[in-house]
């Protein structure tokens, strides 16, 4: 018997990203399709984009807690990664003239969630008002990572 959690990882990894490719690829106008780059949040590490804009939307990729500026994962405490991830979330939209209150959504991925509530206090920080809908799901994530978050915002 499979524990919740795989079952969520494995839709997470797999079927998930298969209906958005169908879905965005039913209504996708690669004209109106940019890449969003800036140097002021973490260089993609791979074959990704660190957003895309589509429309009056902005899909932001996950996010990791790693200075743009020296290239070094932020290590430590939940609360000082989740600020990181939420700074290079916010120099993102800042690139496309856009602010947090943009945000519509956000995925959160948490290696522990014994982190949550201390995760939350810094999220809470960064959307006063009107916070954007958020799915928060336990993860795996590479190294010493605790924190990793998507977004997308719209216009």
């Amino acid at each position: 018997m499979k524990h919740f959690s795989d079952v969520i990882e494995q839709f997470r990894r797999g079927l998930c990203p298969l209906l958005f490719l169908i879905s965005a690829g039913a209504i996708a106008d690669p004209a109106q399709r940019s890449v969003i780059d800036t140097p002021n949040a973490p260089a993609a590490k791979g074959p990704y984009s660190q957003a895309i804009k589509y429309g009056d939307l902005l899909f932001i990729a996950g996010q990791l807690p790693v200075d743009p500026q020296t290239n070094e994962w932020v290590g430590g405490k939940i609360e000082d990664q989740t600020r990181r991830v939420l700074e290079n979330i916010k120099a993102i939209l800042a690139a496309n003239g856009m602010k947090m209150a943009n945000v519509v959504s956000t995925t959160v991925y948490l290696r522990d969630f014994a982190e949550f509530q201390r995760m939350n206090a810094v999220y809470a920080e960064y959307f006063t008002a009107a916070p954007p809908a958020r799915v928060t799901v336990p993860s795996p994530l590479p190294g010493d990572m605790l924190i990793e978050i998507s977004a997308i915002a719209g216009r």
